[in-house]
Formats: structure tokens, sequence, C-alpha cells
């Protein structure tokens, strides 16, 4: 029906407003999405980051087309992308038309001076619900595999610094095939 492209929209353009840190702020919202609609689920929120993450363009807009893809095909994709980014369109047409007159004013200066640790906040949320969706089972069991093949991901990166990000991908691809298809 045309409700849940205007649902759709309406939670995307809420997340484009309110997820200031970049597309891993975007998170928390999507979780309450799912929460909300159950349009997706949790795991399926790690996946959309999986293949968010490793497709090129911005997380966020690549986990709101994910996401309006699953819900609602190619026309949700198109309407969820749309309410992600048009608040910042805005937001950056009219910061662009004030940003003359207002550069040195001291409310702008507590404005961005506030909006640094919020943005701090919202991503470290991101990361813990990541961290949490990635190496715990349950809701405090930690999956002991997930986290030795953290530990040797961790151990390669910081032992073969100049390694191309994109082979550490791969690797970790190629390791959660592997220990799929064992069943664990």
């Amino acid at each position: 029906t045309d409700m849940i492209y205007l649902l759709l929209f309406w939670e995307f353009f809420q997340t484009g407003l309110f997820a200031v840190g970049g597309g891993l702020a975007t998170l928390p919202f999507l979780y309450s999405i799912s929460d909300r609609y159950g349009w997706f689920t949790h795991a399926q929120i790690a996946d959309m980051l999986a293949v968010s993450e490793s497709t090129p363009g911005p997380i966020g807009v690549n986990m709101a087309t994910y996401c309006g893809m699953t819900v609602a095909g190619v026309p949700g994709a198109l309407v969820a992308t749309l309410g992600l980014i048009l608040p910042s369109i805005l937001i950056i047409l009219l910061v662009a038309s004030l940003l003359t007159r207002f550069r040195e004013n001291r409310f702008v200066e507590s404005v961005l001076r506030v909006l640094r640790p919020v943005s701090v906040g919202m991503v470290a949320a991101a990361v813990w619900s990541v961290v949490k969706a990635g190496l715990f089972v349950g809701e405090w069991t930690v999956s002991w595999i997930a986290l030795a093949v953290f530990g040797v991901v961790l151990v390669l990166a910081l032992k073969f610094q100049k390694l191309h990000p994109i082979v550490l991908m791969i690797l970790g691809a190629a390791a959660g095939i592997v220990l799929h298809m064992g069943g664990l």
C-alpha cells in the first residue's frame, strides 16, 4: 500500500535529521524501526551493516537503500534513501544561506560544541550494537569463535598496517563463509 512508502519516508527522514555522526549513527534508529514495525530483525540489521560497509557509498545511505528494498522493493529503496538524504540537503541549503551572516556568532559556536559529544555518543552506541551483534550469542554469552576471528583480524590489521582494507574485508568475509558452512 501507499502507507508503507509514507512510513518508510517518514522514518528515514527522521533518521537523516537526527543521526548526527555518520552512517553508524543510524543503527540505533534502525533498531528502533525494527522494534516498532517488524520490517526486519536485529540479525538482519547486522547483515545490512555488513553489506553496506562492503559496498561503495556512504554507510547510512546504503543502509536506508537496503532497508527500503527489504520492506518494499525498488520503490521502497528509493523512498527510504530520499527520506534519509533530504534533511541533509535542506539543512545544507539553509546553513549555506545563513553561514556568511552568522559565522562568528557565539550561539552557532555553542551549538557545534554541543553536537560534537552528541555525535561521539551516537557513534559509540552504534559501535556497541555492532560488537554486541557480532560477539555475543544471546544477551551476555560471548561467542568464542567470533571473538577468536575478531582477534585474528585485529592482529593481522595491526601487524600488516599497510595491508589494504579490502584485503581484510575479503579475509573476514571468507572466514564468515567458512564458519557458516561449518555450522559454527
